[in-house]
């Protein structure tokens, strides 16, 4: 990863805990970080995502420059080391942030406004963004357990293996343990109610053994462990998730190409997830 980590910035309280976030991920990357304000159109404006003014300028251009200020030092107080730019687009924040992040290492936003294990609203900026970007995702929402494991979340073969070296990469940046957890029937609305197809947990487990026992010699002093849950496990994921510092999950691209409604498995973590939750192109 060489790109900058990108946040959003909009002046809230909340998002400075999500602009902290972003600080600490591009410390542990290594690379810079993005402060990134979108503001609407105003009277002649230039072309989508060039800016249309200097953010120290006068008047309501100076708010903004106050509230990126602001952003910074929230920034450089979670990490110091870390070079940060900061910029001010015209566009709606959700157009502004796919645009920026098409050559970041990460993108990095808050929840929205829920709270705890409540739900993301309608149509919010996590919800958009989950559904265009081409990189990860990273959604500051829960409560976190500091030294808790980074959670891999195995629900198909086909997302398996980028998933699983966000996670070690994280788990390693980290100094976490690795935990996997395969699931079966996240949905009770799901048509199918029984057990999983034996040739589906078959497939996922020669991806699943392949793929980690090539990033176990990449990564040889993560600890990890690997669990299965089967049934309607919603409620088992959002357990473990609170027990853990982070939630990496795999979606597959096609949810994106063809603008479909992300799956059980990825919407459950979105939405009910009592820590932050990486979501992961495949």
């Amino acid at each position: 990863m060489s790109g900058p980590v990108v946040v959003g910035v909009d002046g809230s309280r909340s998002n400075l805990a999500v602009v902290e976030c972003a600080a600490r991920e591009a410390e542990r990357l290594g690379v810079d970080l993005e402060l990134t304000q979108a503001v609407g159109w105003p009277a002649g404006a230039g072309r989508f995502g060039i800016p249309s003014w200097e953010a120290g300028g006068t008047g309501g251009h100076a708010s903004t420059s106050g509230l990126l200020a602001e952003a910074e030092r929230s920034a450089r107080g979670a990490a110091p080391g870390v070079r940060i730019s900061r910029g001010v687009l015209v566009g709606a924040p959700g157009t502004v942030l796919e645009r920026e992040s098409r050559a970041a290492s990460l993108t990095v936003v808050g929840s929205d406004g829920a709270r705890g294990r409540g739900t993301l609203r309608d149509g919010s900026l996590a919800g958009h963004l989950s559904g265009c970007l081409s990189g990860p995702l990273l959604v500051v929402r829960g409560r976190p357990n500091p030294v808790g494991p980074v959670l891999l979340v195995v629900h198909g073969a086909s997302t398996l293996r980028g998933a699983a070296e966000f996670a070690f990469a994280e788990a390693s940046a980290r100094g976490a343990d690795l935990v996997s957890v395969q699931l079966r029937n996240i949905s009770a609305t799901r048509p199918y109610g029984g057990p999983a197809p034996a040739d589906t947990w078959d497939e996922e487990d020669v991806a699943l053994t392949k793929a980690l026992s090539e990033l176990r010699e990449r990564y040889p002093d993560i600890p990890l462990r690997c669990r299965r849950l089967q049934g309607r496990s919603r409620r088992a994921l959002v357990q473990a998730s609170g027990d853990s510092q982070l939630l990496v999950v795999g979606v597959r691209d096609r949810y994106r190409f063809a603008r479909l409604p992300l799956d059980p498995v990825c919407q459950t973590a979105l939405h009910e997830a009592d820590c932050p939750v990486a979501l992961v192109r495949c």
